[in-house]
């Protein structure tokens, strides 16, 4: 569910007119500068933040584990600046365009980082980052199928990277465990206004640029050179004829592939050899529902989401690996023009397997309640106010390695509880 509600692009660069009195014959050609630049946009927008946390000593809690939160506890923060040039595609058969997504500041350090080619190592200094970056093409079967070549963000999920475009300004457990984006190829088509569905292939479920599949087996032969990541997802919305319930909209979508940690200089993976239980190759598996639904009350939308991941990380930690089951509600009153009020509740289970015939070892389940309050006083900005809690609430292992959290992050406090203030500027 997408709450933008300004336009994005903002510049269009072009020729500019010639006067009246020269005649069109002796008018300049357009060069071939102008014309690429011919309908670009330019957009993005400025987040920052107040943090305040709350848990037994302020450490090692739930809270401290939220995604993209880590080192903002208690405190005031620049997020993130992004910068969008684009260039959309036409309405002509065999269209082509562009999309560049950069990233400035705290949130961009360590998001989606390139691989060098000279020594395996993935480059995580600085606070600089490309988040989307791939070319457009149309081809004219049936009605259409377009493709992206390049970076795209991942095609599952009911929130995304964009804090302003989710309902509330911390992200949900459902995704921190969700692919965020994919280099490779992705086609989308739409069947009719209704029906709509992407489908791709990427080298890695994990993030970073240009990274591959490096699976070795103890005898250190790449079984993954040639392994790839697929994906596919459908969107139905609601037609007229629903009513009230027109303009609804369901999701379905799953991504499997290589998901295993970092690599060494050498290129050889962590992973050698699991028990029964944990050894896929260090793949991981996404499925993924969700649902906007809109309600008889013009100014009341719900929203739900169910995420299970299979084999979390594509890594068997201790000779076991992690099953993911998130469910998440969301509620949207928007009282007036300004002010709204967002709710979100998460239910999550973690449960371990390993052993000679993968039998479950154990489990960690918790809660997360978070509500925002947002007023939009000031024009193309977005402030917001939330306050979020956090509580493991059972737990087969707090006394062995701790509360085991859906990120598969230990933490030895059950729960937490934060205050957020956002301000988002967009231009």
């Amino acid at each position: 569910m997408k709450f933008n509600k300004w336009t994005l692009g903002l510049a269009a660069v072009g020729a500019v007119s010639m006067a009246s009195a020269v005649r069109a014959d002796d008018a300049p050609k357009p060069s071939a500068l102008n014309t690429a630049l011919s309908n670009t946009t330019i957009s993005g927008y400025v987040s920052a933040s107040a943090n305040w946390t709350a848990s037994p000593d302020n450490v090692s809690s739930p809270g401290t584990a939220i995604p993209l939160q880590a080192g903002k506890q208690n405190g005031f923060n620049l997020d993130v600046v992004k910068l969008t040039i684009a260039k959309p595609e036409d309405t002509t058969p065999w269209a082509s365009g562009y999309h560049v997504d950069l990233l400035f500041g705290p949130d961009a350090a360590g998001y989606n980082n390139s691989v060098s080619s000279n020594t395996g190592y993935r480059n995580s200094q600085g606070e600089v980052a490309i988040q989307q970056a791939f070319i457009t093409l149309r081809t004219p079967v049936g009605n259409g199928i377009d493709w992206k070549v390049g970076v795209f963000n991942t095609v599952i999920g009911y929130e995304s990277f964009d804090a302003g475009s989710n309902p509330n300004y911390t992200r949900s457990w459902g995704w921190a465990v969700e692919p965020t984006e994919h280099t490779g190829v992705l086609a989308s088509y739409t069947v009719s206004d209704e029906l709509s569905f992407n489908a791709g292939v990427a080298n890695t479920l994990s993030s970073g640029i240009n990274t591959r599949n490096g699976y070795k087996d103890q005898g250190e032969v790449n079984n993954g050179a040639w392994n790839k990541t697929v994906m596919g997802s459908g969107t139905f919305s609601a037609p007229s004829s629903w009513g009230w319930a027109s303009g609804s909209a369901f999701y379905v979508g799953m991504v499997y592939g290589w998901a295993a940690g970092t690599q060494s200089g050498n290129q050889q993976n962590v992973q050698q050899s699991y028990p029964a239980g944990g050894d896929q190759g260090g793949n991981q598996q996404n499925y993924y529902a969700g649902a906007t639904l809109n309600s008889p009350w013009k100014n009341v939308t719900f929203g739900a989401a169910f995420d299970y991941v299979q084999n979390l990380g594509g890594t068997a930690t201790f000779g076991l690996h992690a099953d993911d089951y998130i469910f998440g509600l969301y509620n949207t009153i928007k009282a007036t023009d300004k002010l709204s009020f967002n709710t979100r509740g998460e239910y999550w289970e973690v449960n371990a397997k390993g052993g000679p015939n993968g039998s479950s070892l154990g489990s960690d389940t918790g809660i997360s309640l978070t509500e925002t309050v947002e007023y939009d006083l000031w024009a193309n900005v977005v402030s917001r106010l939330e306050f979020r809690y956090d509580k493991v609430i059972e737990s087969d292992y707090a006394n062995v390695i701790g509360y085991v959290l859906p990120t598969g992050a230990f933490v030895d406090n059950a729960s937490s509880y934060g205050v957020y203030a956002n301000i988002i500027y967009k231009f």
